[in-house]
């Protein structure tokens, strides 16, 4: 289960106008979506002035139609930015803007502490899929706690047996196509065990290099396949390392992401080539475990906060990061990963089902934009229903841009 992140206390902050300088290139024109380049916030009209909201689609008055430098919002047709940040007719000549850009950024005001914006279509340009992606271009099916499932493991009772995160094991899981597994692993006496906050009461507790055993088994009979492991890490790095020397073969398939940093993520044939087709990201603080061959997830990802909602009722389809201090448009010399979690609090089979079944609607017209990356990872509970596998053959028949 994810952690609520630190989430600033006031996302509408003072609106400073900034006058424009030299005259810019020529303006693009098209919907886009404004997005601040250090928050990842979207402008959203609000009443007759802006605000700093967290990227919703569609909702919320957060798309822009742009044409000869003129701001006007989708949802009041007619009215547009002006150069003190209110909202008036687009006839008024002070809604004209002077854009000015520096690589994929533009200047164009300054909101919120904001004055790097992204302008990313609402629609964003797709190719045909290579016949070797990289791993960056690539999306796969993920189980969030995976070992929450009734079978291999789960929570303490009785809630194994109320909301199991999944419903069939790890075996069954690989089988199933998951690449991805989310997995709580936290310190006993008896070293790493699969357990939310507490093993003590743990029906049937899994320790973490039984069900790493049983990845490297899948992936040393299946060549061609690639799994990723997240794990959420409650383990000192001495019991981390005694965990994974407990793994017969890992080390013929553990990926330590070399050259990635200067190259960028390798194509699917590459990694296949090499064999290590297995990444393990930890989300614990730099202390040595990376010597063991685990990535810190914060270093290679980027990912959106974990829930949409409590079990049951309306969800939140908001799309933003879960560590204010690196937005989901973040990027480096190489592209991160994107996590996309979509899940409750609680997993009702009802819900999930719905949810499952909107999956690709949220990550095309949600996250994808919202983080200007295709979703690698598109983490769900009970992923046998509401055929989430569809959403990710669905998001792998393309590569995305902005």
């Amino acid at each position: 289960m994810r952690h609520l992140p630190a989430i600033a206390a006031a996302l509408l902050l003072p609106l400073v106008p900034v006058a424009t300088a030299t005259p810019a290139q020529a303006a693009p024109s098209g919907t886009f979506y404004v997005t601040g380049v250090r928050t990842g916030l979207n402008v959203a009209q609000s009443g007759t002035g802006l605000a700093l909201h967290r990227p919703k689609g569609n909702e919320d008055h957060q798309q822009w139609r742009l044409a000869d430098g003129r701001f006007e919002n989708t949802d009041s047709p007619g009215q547009c930015i002006t150069r003190q940040l209110t909202m008036a007719p687009c006839a008024q000549a002070d809604t004209v803007h002077e854009l000015r850009q520096s690589g994929d950024q533009w200047e164009v005001f300054a909101l919120g502490g904001e004055t790097r914006w992204y302008l990313t279509p609402t629609t964003g340009s797709t190719s045909p899929m290579p016949a070797d992606p990289r791993l960056d271009q690539m999306t796969f099916l993920t189980a969030h706690n995976a070992y929450a499932n009734g079978v291999d493991g789960g929570f303490a009772p009785p809630f194994v047996n109320l909301a199991k995160n999944q419903t069939r094991g790890i075996v069954q899981q690989l089988g199933d196509g998951v690449r991805g597994f989310m997995l709580d692993v936290h310190q006993t006496p008896d070293g790493a065990i699969l357990c939310h906050n507490s093993c003590t009461l743990v029906s049937r507790p899994v320790a973490l290099n039984v069900d790493l055993q049983r990845i490297v088994d899948f992936l040393r009979a299946n060549r061609s396949e690639i799994v990723t492991v997240f794990l959420e890490d409650y383990v000192d790095a001495a019991t981390l390392r005694a965990e994974l020397r407990k793994v017969a073969g890992l080390d013929e398939v553990l990926n330590r992401a070399e050259g990635v940093r200067e190259n960028g993520w390798p194509t699917r044939s590459r990694v296949l080539a090499s064999n290590k087709r297995l990444l393990i990201f930890t989300d614990h603080g730099k202390d040595g475990r990376e010597d063991s061959g685990v990535l810190y997830q914060k270093d290679w990802t980027v990912e959106n906060y974990w829930s949409m909602g409590p079990g049951v009722g309306t969800s939140d389809w908001s799309c933003y990061s879960r560590w204010d201090d690196k937005p989901l448009t973040a990027t480096d010399r190489f592209q991160p990963l994107f996590v996309m979690n979509h899940f409750r609090d609680v997993p009702f089979t009802g819900t999930a089902t719905t949810d499952n079944g909107k999956l690709l609607n949220r990550a095309q017209q949600f996250c994808q934009p919202a983080a200007r990356k295709k979703p690698n990872f598109l983490a769900v509970d009970l992923y046998h229903l509401g055929n989430a596998a569809a959403a990710v053959n669905q998001l792998n028949t393309y590569v995305y841009g902005p």
